[in-house]
């Protein structure tokens, strides 16, 4: 069998589309599975890592208001369409899977009009644009929330599924992550990133609430994000920060499960993928909703956690150094609640998301052959 995953532009589209590609490829050593992207985005750099063979369409996001942007993003479109064409074609893929971002509306497409077996992944509440076109052309779609039905022209093609996550945050050791990451098992440990991009009220808050963690007792491990690294780092020098030996500032992680294992805090924004990962972990965490997110979806996200006791929420509006600083310390020198909101976080989990996913896709495939 040939499978083609699509997904891209931010972690939130890649890692679904990989966790669903290793769940086939668990399931099928004959399987040929191709990865289809943009030339420059983040899902080449990770698809490429795990292994799989990468093809592009050239497809820019259309913007929300016409303007001369959007008659450049409808040009790359039809080009993409036309990339799409000759991949199907050369390929001959038995089933495509998208995973959300612009970058898999063309491939989807087409697939779709070939009578190719077709599903999508939503990953939140509110689907994006290019699943909510796409719905109406494949054949099954899966959903992590509920509420998103309501948001797709044929609802009766959507099922339960979660987020796929990877096998590493399911099944992980805290001891090896310690000992992979150099941290020391006698102190607690802060992990913060704001998703894969970075989040820039989270990185300005951090460089104030550095100054504090320096002389705590515990150990943080901060993730700026690529783009925002070298500010980050000049704007410590500018305040004449120096960070001591419990304080790692990276650019990126490729191995973020490992880190995530040896936590015992999370503070992250609360996308549903994040979520969907810290929750698999059982980690207690300290939600920072992304303001500009489409409906405020991840504010959404975030007060069901809230709700829930398994985080503390505090929005962009109100994020500021100290306000991190004392949150943080807050929930690490209370044993007892570290524990239950990690329990709480436990419970949350939909941890079979991956397998709900693959096992509709072989349903689709069987019914195919009659």
């Amino acid at each position: 069998m040939r499978y083609i995953l699509s997904g891209g532009g931010t972690g939130g589209h890649i890692y679904p589309a990989l966790a669903i590609a290793n769940e086939i490829a668990s399931r099928d050593s004959d399987a040929e599975i191709l990865y289809v992207g943009t030339p420059t985005g983040l899902e080449k750099e990770l698809a490429t890592k795990e292994g799989y063979r990468y093809k592009t369409v050239r497809v820019k996001g259309l913007p929300r208001k016409l303007n001369v942007e959007s008659f450049k993003a409808g040009i790359e479109l039809l080009k993409g369409m036309v990339d799409a064409k000759a991949i199907i074609k050369d390929f001959k893929p038995d089933v495509v899977i998208g995973t959300g971002g612009y970058v898999c509306g063309p491939i989807l497409f087409e697939a779709s009009r070939k009578g190719i077996i077709t599903l999508i992944q939503e990953q939140n509440a509110f689907p994006g644009m290019t699943n909510k076109l796409l719905g109406r052309s494949v054949d099954r779609i899966a959903i992590a929330f509920d509420e998103a039905r309501k948001y797709f022209k044929n609802p009766e093609k959507c099922f339960m599924s979660g987020n796929p996550i990877r096998h590493e945050f399911v099944v992980f050791d805290r001891e090896k992550g310690i000992e992979e990451n150099n941290l020391d098992r006698n102190l607690k440990t802060i992990v913060c990133f704001g998703g894969s991009g970075g989040q820039r009220s989270v990185n300005d808050a951090m460089i104030d609430a550095i100054k504090n963690f320096n002389v705590e007792d515990v150990q943080l491990i901060h993730i700026t994000g690529k783009v925002h690294y070298d500010k980050f780092m000049n704007k410590l020098k500018e305040n004449e920060i120096e960070l001591s030996n419990n304080i790692r500032v990276l650019p990126y992680s490729y191995n973020i499960p490992s880190v995530l294992s040896a936590a015992d805090l999370a503070i992250v924004s609360s996308s549903a993928m994040t979520l969907a990962e810290i929750s698999a972990m059982g980690l207690p965490s300290i939600l920072i909703p992304k303001a500009y997110t489409a409906e405020n979806h991840q504010e959404y996200n975030a007060r069901a956690y809230e709700d829930k006791g398994a985080s503390k929420v505090i929005l962009e509006s109100e994020l500021n150094g100290e306000l991190l600083f004392t949150e943080s310390m807050k929930i690490l020198n209370d044993d007892a609640l570290l524990k239950d909101m990690g329990e709480k976080s436990k419970s949350i989990a939909k941890v079979d998301a991956t397998k709900i996913i693959v096992d509709e896709i072989e349903k689709l495939v069987n019914r195919s052959k009659g």
